[in-house]
């Protein structure tokens, strides 16, 4: 800054005395002097400036040279090396010690906590009161606790993750599923082993207390018993790379056929398989249609066969067991429709869900000990729609028709309900609901349900009450 007030002083004074001589010349004498006063006055100054600029150099260097001065260089090096020495006898000491005396060490580390790695845990409790109607005055009255359900979820590592839901009543304690997921162990490719609810069609995935009615479709519960189609094996889920507008992915799992009602007779526990594909996509901003189609694959090797024998002039009639291994098939196809205006889907909303599912399985006749084939088939049709934040209601239609075997009912045969003894039976079953979600832990369900048809059973009516709440981070989820 000195620096360059001084060059511009110098640079005036330059300019003004060699512009003195024309100015001389123009204006005279008088202006000479005049100018001559004034480049002294400069120089008056500058001196005045240089002469104060070198005394606060002088004042800066004497505080500089006050605070070097206060700590001495040498005794600062004196004292860390002090202080480097008795650190290293103290060390020495501890270890001299250690050697003769073994002392608790407590290891701390703020950013771990051993509760983070407890899995978290879901309570789910579902209770049924039932008012139910068949024949003439013949009414009963019931209230179950249908399950008390007990979730645990967590992630073994950033790639594997495990649930388990346990199901406890008033008789047992039931494992529901238990299975690990390992995510991407291939691109776009999932792994799962355990237990677990088989994706057949939409709602078998489902627990009891995640459906939209009280409990599962009828065709679903005639084919695949009351629990619904739950086995144990691995699950390879591929999402597929997208087709124009839609997602769609593809699901194949090998698991024990296990299930009493298709695989009852597989003594030699050959494995079933499924394969399900899976397609979605949006209609408009607010529609979207989903569909699928599933088909599975079992056998049943072990089968109960009428043989006479004769003895002092009658027959008598012994059931025998033989073995073939026979295949059972059972296809199923599903079409989802939703309507949920983007900014209204917490008041209002419109779906759609349908199911049909086709049983084959082959059989052994008992009689002529020839292959035969049981038939049967069903499917649901639901409608609901959110009425409020907190209220739905809707309406599903259930029909089952089973195949007709003569031999159907006898004890060692046992086909019911896959067939029974009678020409042309069915059931059919109307059902509407409503729901009142009081919060999204506790919901409510009153279930109107009529069932009529032929060959089967009386026709009932039944008037049900759900009261289903949840505990813990996972509310109610589906699965």
């Amino acid at each position: 800054m000195y620096l360059r007030t001084v060059a511009a002083l110098l640079v005036l004074a330059g300019a003004l005395v060699f512009c003195s001589p024309s100015a001389a010349q123009d204006q005279g004498a008088g202006d000479m002097e005049a100018l001559k006063q004034q480049v002294q006055l400069l120089r008056r100054q500058l001196d005045e400036m240089r002469t104060q600029h070198s005394a606060e150099i002088k004042a800066l260097t004497d505080k500089v040279n006050k605070l070097a001065g206060a700590v001495p260089e040498d005794e600062t090096a004196q004292d860390d090396l002090a202080a480097l020495r008795a650190m290293a006898e103290a060390e020495a000491s501890q270890e001299v010690a250690g050697k003769t005396k073994t002392e608790d060490v407590l290891f701390k580390a703020g950013g771990l906590s051993l509760q983070a790695l407890n899995p978290e845990i879901s309570v789910t409790g579902d209770i049924v009161g039932t008012y139910r109607h068949q024949r003439k005055d013949e009414d009963s009255w019931r209230a179950d606790f249908r399950g008390l359900g007990l979730h645990f979820e967590s992630y073994l590592d950033p790639y594997t993750r495990f649930k388990v839901a346990v199901s406890v009543n008033e008789n047992e304690a039931r494992l529901g599923e238990a299975y690990m997921t390992r995510i991407g162990v291939l691109d776009d490719v999932n792994l799962t082993l355990g237990k677990f609810r088989q994706p057949f069609g939409v709602v078998n995935r489902w627990h009891k207390h995640g459906l939209d009615q009280v409990d599962f479709p009828l065709a679903l519960r005639m084919i695949f018993g009351n629990g619904g189609l739950n086995q144990t094996g691995l699950s390879v889920e591929w999402n597929m790379p997208p087709l124009g507008k839609s997602s769609h992915e593809l699901t194949f799992q090998l698991t024990n056929g296990e299930n009493k009602r298709l695989f009852g007779d597989n003594s030699w526990d050959t494995p079933s398989l499924l394969l399900r594909y899976k397609n979605f996509q949006d209609l408009t901003k607010n529609t979207y249609l989903e569909f699928g189609a599933t088909s599975l694959l079992g056998w049943n090797d072990e089968w109960s066969v009428h043989k006479e024998e004769y003895d002092n002039g009658k027959f008598y009639g012994l059931w025998l067991k033989e073995h073939d291994r026979l295949a059972t098939w059972v296809f199923g196809g599903d079409v989802s429709l939703r309507w949920e205006p983007t900014d209204r889907m917490r008041y209002r909303n419109v779906e759609w869900r349908n199911e049909v599912y086709l049983l084959d399985r082959k059989i052994r006749d008992p009689f002529t000990r020839k292959s035969d084939h049981v038939t049967a088939w069903g499917a649901y049709s639901y409608l609901q729609t959110k009425l409020s934040r907190t209220w739905e209601a809707g309406l599903r239609l259930d029909y089952y028709e089973p195949d007709y075997k003569p031999y159907a009912a006898l004890a060692p045969i046992s086909l019911t309900p896959l067939a029974y003894p009678k020409h042309g039976a069915h059931r059919w079953q109307a059902g509407p609901y409503v729901t009142w979600h009081q919060t999204p832990f506790v919901h409510y369900r009153l279930e109107f349900n009529h069932e009529d048809g032929h060959g089967m059973e009386d026709a009932e009516d039944r008037i049900m009450l759900q009261v289903i709440f949840a505990a813990g981070p996972h509310k109610h989820e589906r699965y």
